[in-house]
Formats: C-alpha cells, structure tokens, sequence
C-alpha cells in the first residue's frame, strides 16, 4: 500500500535529505567495516568473493550468498553508483525520481512520489535492494524486504569520505571493486585539485538555500553532507542548527551571508537574484547588497551524495571563488 505526497513536498523532502544534520551515533552499532574513502585507491583490496558479510551505513550486517544480478536502488544516488562501476545492466527496479544516467529512465519504478511500493519491489525478484538511510526508506519497509529474504544495504553517506566508501562497498557488493576503486581515486584527483586552489583564500559567509516553502527558510542543516561539501569548496557555511534542516529569517539576518547561493533555483525560475532583493528583511544582508546572490544550476549533483557529487563540489567551488577557476 502507499500513500502520495503532493509533487513540490516530496521535492522539498528529497533535497533535504543531503542537508539533513548528522545523527547521534549509537553506541550499540557495530563499526562499519568500511576502511576510509582516503585508503581506498591507495590500498591494495582483496578480491571480491562470496558468500560475503557486509557492514551498511546503518550498522547492519548484510550476507550476500551470490553476486547479485538483479538489483533494486531506492535512491537516484544508489543508482548513479550502481551504473558509474558499469552494472547498470543489472538494476531491475529504480525511483521516479532516477534521471541519470539516460537509460535508468526506461526501468521498472518501485519508488513513487518518495514512498516504496513493496509489492513491487518483490515482483522484480531482486537479489539485492539498495536502501537510503535516515528513514529516506522507512525501517519498516527496509526490515519487511530483509524479512522476505531479500540483502538490503543501506547506503546513507555523509561526508565525501562517505560516498567513496560506499562506492567501494556497492562495488565489492556486486563484484566490480576494481571498477569501483578507480571512480575513487578519479574522485580523489578532483576533490586534492579543488582543496588545492581554494586552500589560502577568504572564506566567505556562505548561505545555501535549499528552498523558501510556505515562509519557512531551508537550507544545510549542522554537520550535515551539504555544510561539509560548502566547507570543502572554500566557503564558510550559514546553517540550521543541529536538529534542523531550516532558519529564522532573524538568525539569517544576523549571521550576515556575504554570498547567497540558490539551489531552489534549479526547480522554480521565479527564483532570481532580483526576487530575492525584494524579499522583506533580506535588504539588510551583505550578500544582497554586494549583488552576491547567485543562481544555482547544479542542484541535483550538489544534493544528490553519489558519483557525481564531484561535479557538484566543483560547481560550488566555481560559484564561492570564481576567480579561482577562470
């Protein structure tokens, strides 16, 4: 059974997942077996074999008996890593949010309007289910297909690290780690190269917005993936607090972004650097004064914590020090 959420609120809750504040970790969960994503290009990995026990982002330990060849992604991030180590070809059922790469478009939708159809899940006989974490997909639903046999891996990245560990943990899930240490190091390239050109420049105040939705102000929460990816890209970021993905009008105001980026431009193009100066209150903010108020194009690879999060930081890069990367 699923229920359907209006289109501009499952929107809102998709972007907001990579904004989301870092949970409390639990003192029960096993550590991640996952090494750091810093020694994964570098380290020489056994090969893959099976059956094999896998440690997930949510602690759980997930036995794989056999390579799997028919995989379920729950997240467009989970199949953006799946199809980026080359097995694609094995995705048998996908979100109606999937867009990349072209050919995820044409698959089996499991996942609509943000809430996991099980039956459907079922029907496409998986041998592997790609979960999200922070109840993206709701425990529930993760413990009903683990219930039916089903491996389930819960894959909730948190920091660039993150994703490159859990590239290396899809790739050694379907036995295409080597595929999946080189998309790593590649990474890793691009992520030194980035550090590299913004590391002795001023960083400015910087202010994400995620989207203004029935007056209430969302951007990155604390500690959350986007704040870390803004921090990486040479800004200082402006965020909620630590239980919060939104802000005060009043708190936005006093903490005074020198830079205002506009990721909700990439879903509404009445969002302008214009429409924002005519907002009440953000007259008094250095960024609209300055003309520091920037549409955001890359949304969906700022946001989306997979492969293409590489794109994304360097866009944020481009738009925070663009004199860097002429």
């Amino acid at each position: 059974m699923t229920h359907r959420l209006s289109a501009p609120i499952v929107i809102l809750l998709v972007v907001l997942a990579a904004c989301a504040p870092t949970p409390p970790s639990s003192s029960d969960a096993p550590p991640s077996a996952q090494p750091p994503a810093s020694s994964v290009a570098s380290a020489s990995l056994p090969p893959v074999a099976f059956p094999m026990t896998l440690t997930d982002d949510a602690g759980r330990e997930v036995t794989l008996e056999v390579e799997p060849q028919r995989i379920v992604s729950l997240a467009p991030s989970n199949t953006e890593i799946v199809c980026a180590i080359d097995a694609c070809e094995r995705l048998v059922g996908v979100t109606d949010f999937d867009d990349y790469p072209a050919e995820v478009v044409e698959i089996d939708k499991v996942v609509t309007m943000a809430q996991v159809d099980v039956e459907a899940v079922v029907a496409t006989e998986p041998d592997l289910v790609l979960a999200a974490g922070n109840e993206l997909t709701p425990s529930a639903v993760i413990d009903q297909i683990a219930d039916l046999g089903v491996p389930v891996l819960v894959l909730y990245p948190e920091s660039l690290d993150e994703v490159s560990a859990d590239i290396q943990l899809v790739g050694m899930a379907v036995g295409r780690d080597d595929e999946a240490a080189a998309l790593i190091e590649d990474m890793a390239t691009r992520v030194d190269a980035v550090e590299e050109a913004v590391a002795d420049l001023e960083r400015p105040r910087t202010f994400y917005e995620v989207s203004v939705f029935e007056g209430t102000i969302y951007t990155a929460g604390e500690s959350s993936f986007l704040a870390s990816l803004i921090e990486t890209a040479g800004g200082e970021p402006i965020t909620g607090d630590a239980l919060s993905t939104s802000i005060e009008l009043e708190e936005l105001v006093a903490a005074d972004p020198e830079l205002i980026l506009l990721g909700d431009a990439t879903y509404d193009s009445t969002i302008t650097p214009e429409s924002v100066a005519q907002r009440q209150g953000w007259e008094a903010m250095t960024a609209v004064g300055d003309g520091r108020v920037v549409v955001v194009t890359d949304d969906v690879v700022i946001t989306r914590p997979g492969p293409r999060i590489i794109d994304g930081l360097e866009a944020l890069a481009r738009a925070i020090h663009p004199d860097a990367f002429e």
